[in-house]
Formats: structure tokens, C-alpha cells, sequence
């Protein structure tokens, strides 16, 4: 069977996507959890959250949603009530995903930009109700989903494979709910990073000219200064991790408002430019969810001396098992 070039790219891409996404984002979770990156327990927390948000897309998207049924699609995967677990499931993993990396932007421009309120603001304690608050708002609010899909046909009662149910399409109360979650993700956290970051930006250029001018340098000299390097390599973090997430997410971002006004919901064929834009925009997506891992390992020294010694432990314990 000659399947679309469309098709063929996920059959390959989903699987790769799957074998990268959960090592990596076990890693992550492993070595941020170690405390031993000079991060403060507050990054740290929402660090590990968006790790374990990441590796529950990866789980439930390229492995569980695209993976597993394209290979093995006689499985109880494909039952309808587990396939419609899964795709809810989904949801609620990139919804907490999203919300957590606009929560821990939103920490570091507390942080940087109100000094009166990071005190109370930016703690663990804080970081975790943030955590458990976005988790439960993200399961309550991804519960619908499962309601959209029916069986697409039925062998010995039992109900295999989902389509969208045609009321998805003609009912008002499930354009309501459609519109509110494409507000919530990903338009709200886009641009909510986006200002979140320019009023970070520009809070710190106030700084740096202030603290300048306070201790009289003149452009020739090249003194360091801790506070302001502190807040660099802060930033180089919090930019890489937002500024990479707006990137990966801004064609799923504009092609969802499009399909939403001109009400497009149906494809012509497999070469049909908004086909290919939909399905591209949700490889990306998913993409967004492997990348942190790599973010920390090029920003964060520590991280990167946590990875190696990671790596080199195996091999380490082999050699002083064939010593002893």
C-alpha cells in the first residue's frame, strides 16, 4: 500500500521523535531533580514539572497516538474508549506543558522585574501550588475532549478506532469550548510569554544602565559584575526556553486562528496545502516537547558536567567491576 509522502514522514518522524523524546527528558528529570545544576530550588521545581509535562506528551502523542497504532493496529489501542483516553490524555499533557513554561516565565520576570514581591513570590513553596494548581486546571479543562470522538466501526460489540462526531462540527456548545481551548493554548501563553519577556528585556536594560551609571564606568573599563552576571545566565535560560517554545509553536498558533474564521475543517486530498500545514504545525508542536534538554545542556555549565558524569557512569562501573 503506497501511503501519502505526508504519511510516510510521520511514520518515520513519530517514531525517532519517541526514541529521543523519553531518554532525554528522563535525563533531564534525573539530573534537575539531583539539585547539583547551581539553580535555586524555585527554577529547579518548575524545571523537573515541565520535564515530566514533556515526557507525558512524548508519551501519549508520538508513542501511544501515532506510533504504536501505525505499526501494531490490531492492538487495544485502537479500542475507541482507550483511543479517546489517549488523545484526552494528550491534551492534558501539552496543556500542563504550555501553562508550566508560561508560569516559569512568569517567575523570572517577578524575579527580575518586582523586587517587593520575589521575596514572597519566588519560592518552592510557591512553585509548587503553581505545579499541583496547573496540573488539576489542566485535566479539568482537557476532559471534554474525550466526549468528541465515536466508533468508527464495531466488531463483536466491542467499538474500534475514533472520528469526530458530526456534532462536533454543528454544535455551538462545542464551538464555544473549541474557541476557549484555542484561547488557552496556545494563543494566551503565546503572547503572554512574548510580553512577559519584552517587559524583561526591557526592565533589564534599565538596570544595566543604572547600575552602570552608580558605579561610574566609563566605556572603556571591564569590571564584572556578580549581580548582573547572575541575572545573564538567568535570562540566556528563560530566553532559550520561551523563545524556542514561540518558534515551535507559532505556525500551529496562526494556522488555528485561520481554520477557526474561515471555518476550514475538511481537506481536498493529502496534497492539500492546509492538510500538509496542519500536520506540520503538529510535528513541531510536539517537537517543543525533546528541546529543553538541550537548551540546559548549551546555558548551563553545571548541567553539562551533571550530563557527562551521567554518561560516564556506566562505563566507570564496568571498569572497577573488571578491577576488583
Amino acid at each position: 500500500m503506497e501511503y501519502p509522502v505526508m504519511f510516510q514522514i510521520e511514520r518515520i518522524y513519530y517514531p525517532i521523535l519517541a526514541a529521543v523524546g523519553v531518554p532525554v527528558n528522563l535525563v533531564a528529570i534525573v539530573i534537575l531533580s539531583r539539585g547539583k545544576c547551581g539553580l535555586s530550588k524555585c527554577i529547579t521545581l518548575y524545571l523537573v514539572g515541565m520535564a515530566v509535562a514533556d515526557l507525558l506528551v512524548v508519551i501519549t502523542d508520538p508513542i501511544l497516538r501515532w506510533t504504536l497504532p501505525i505499526y501494531f493496529p490490531d492492538t487495544f489501542l485502537n479500542i475507541t474508549p482507550v483511543s479517546s483516553l489517549i488523545i484526552t490524555l494528550k491534551f492534558v499533557a501539552t496543556v500542563v506543558s504550555v501553562w508550566l513554561t508560561v508560569a516559569f516565565t512568569f517567575d523570572r520576570f517577578v524575579a527580575i522585574c518586582c523586587e517587593k514581591l520575589k521575596t514572597k513570590y519566588c519560592t518552592e513553596k510557591t512553585a509548587a501550588v503553581v505545579l499541583g494548581t496547573v496540573s488539576v486546571l489542566g485535566c479539568f479543562e482537557s476532559l471534554p475532549w474525550y466526549f468528541k470522538y465515536e466508533p468508527e466501526y464495531i466488531i463483536d460489540n466491542v467499538p474500534w478506532g475514533c472520528v469526530v462526531k458530526l456534532s462536533f462540527y454543528t454544535s455551538p456548545t462545542w464551538a464555544v469550548f473549541e474557541l476557549f481551548h484555542y484561547i488557552l493554548t496556545p494563543c494566551a501563553p503565546f503572547f503572554l510569554i512574548l510580553l512577559l519577556n519584552v517587559l524583561t528585556v526591557r526592565r533589564i536594560l534599565v538596570s544595566r544602565r543604572v547600575r552602570r551609571g552608580l558605579q561610574g564606568r566609563s566605556k572603556g573599563e571591564n569590571h564584572k559584575d556578580p549581580e548582573m552576571e547572575s541575572r545573564r545566565k538567568s535570562i540566556i535560560l528563560l530566553f532559550s526556553i520561551s523563545g524556542i517554545f514561540l518558534l515551535l509553536w507559532v505556525i500551529r498558533l496562526v494556522y488555528s486562528i485561520y481554520a477557526r474564521i474561515t471555518d476550514t475543517w475538511q481537506y481536498s486530498s493529502y496534497t492539500d496545502p492546509h492538510f500538509i500545514t496542519d500536520h506540520t504545525s503538529l510535528m513541531l508542536q510536539v517537537l517543543s516537547s525533546c528541546t529543553n534538554t538541550c537548551i540546559y545542556a548549551v546555558t548551563q555549565t553545571r548541567f553539562r558536567e551533571e550530563l557527562k558524569s551521567a554518561v560516564k557512569y556506566p562505563f566507570n562501573l564496568i571498569v572497577n567491576l573488571i578491577k576488583s
